[in-house]
């Protein structure tokens, strides 16, 4: 994966290195995720937050090899 240096307001890198160490995760790692976020709800205006939040834990999870079969019976 290639890397590009871009400048952030010292605000956002001040937030997003709170909130990464809460979560095990870098700053950039966290920056990256809010981008994540922020681009699947502005591709789906009408989806709840925790609608996508769960959809990007799901993604996880089947990349992970965690999902289990559902029977609709």
């Amino acid at each position: 994966m290639a890397t590009t240096s871009i400048r952030l307001d010292q605000d956002l890198i001040d937030k997003a290195t709170i909130m990464a160490r809460a979560l095990n995760r870098t700053p950039p790692k966290q920056i990256e995720h809010w981008a994540k976020i922020g681009e699947m709800m502005e591709d789906n205006p009408d989806l709840p937050y925790e609608f996508v939040k769960q959809a990007i834990i799901a993604k996880a999870e089947k990349e992970a090899g965690k999902l289990e079969s559902y029977d609709f019976g």
